[in-house]
């Protein structure tokens, strides 16, 4: 079982304490509670925060989780995921979500994740949402190996990295989840291995389609 966590992800509401009228355009009636972060619509608020190349981007999360749920490895049940926020905040997602493809209807639930703490609010969630910063839910899953996927990361080819990774009993794979930037220092020091697969920075959803594919076709083949 591979695990998959998206780190440091641009997925928030609106801080406390913001000027909520700082929007380029007005939310609809009923929408404004628990109203995600979203720089196209809230540029002036992520000007003002800290680390504001990290934030406002709730649509990484969105593509990164398409590409990750919709892939043979989750559908064989092989893959667990997880969303852990800039906010520290993890989301766990069932490998039987399926998520809206439509990016307003992903934020509309969003929206009643942060409300509830679990979507649906009735019978099995699809997704969970606890406040834990990263280092707590890296202990609970005891991690035989973990690799941070990082431009700055030692060089090595997709294809080889998931090679090893296959080898483990229980690997962790951290993807960041956000537009700019870098990870934290105490994000970094929660890595055995720091990997890099191309020398200049790729979008999230496009290192998990890779190294992903890369993991699957070396797992499926051994079935």
């Amino acid at each position: 079982m591979l695990t998959l966590i998206l780190a440091e992800s641009s997925l928030e509401t609106i801080p406390p304490g913001t000027n909520k009228n700082d929007t380029t355009k007005t939310p609809k009636k009923g929408k404004k509670t628990h109203q995600i972060l979203d720089i196209s619509l809230h540029s002036q608020i992520v000007q003002k925060l800290p680390n504001r190349e990290k934030r406002g981007r709730p649509d990484i999360v969105h593509l990164s989780l398409l590409a990750a749920l919709g892939t043979p490895l989750n559908k064989q049940g092989l893959l667990q995921t997880f969303v852990h926020t800039i906010q520290n905040n993890v989301i766990t997602v069932n490998p039987q979500t399926r998520l809206p493809k439509n990016y307003n209807r992903f934020i509309g639930l969003m929206q009643q994740l942060y409300g509830l703490g679990k979507v649906p609010p009735k019978g099995t969630p699809l997704l969970t949402l606890e406040k834990m910063n990263l280092e707590t839910l890296i202990k609970k899953l005891k991690p035989s190996q973990t690799i941070i996927f990082t431009e700055k990361g030692n060089p090595t080819k997709p294809k080889t990295i998931m090679n090893e990774c296959a080898q483990q009993e229980n690997p962790t794979i951290i993807i960041g989840g956000f537009p700019h930037g870098e990870f934290s220092a105490n994000t970094l020091k929660l890595a055995d291995k720091k990997i890099s697969i191309y020398p200049e920075p790729l979008d999230a959803w496009i290192v998990i389609s890779r190294v992903l594919y890369c993991y699957e076709e070396i797992i499926l083949n051994k079935k």
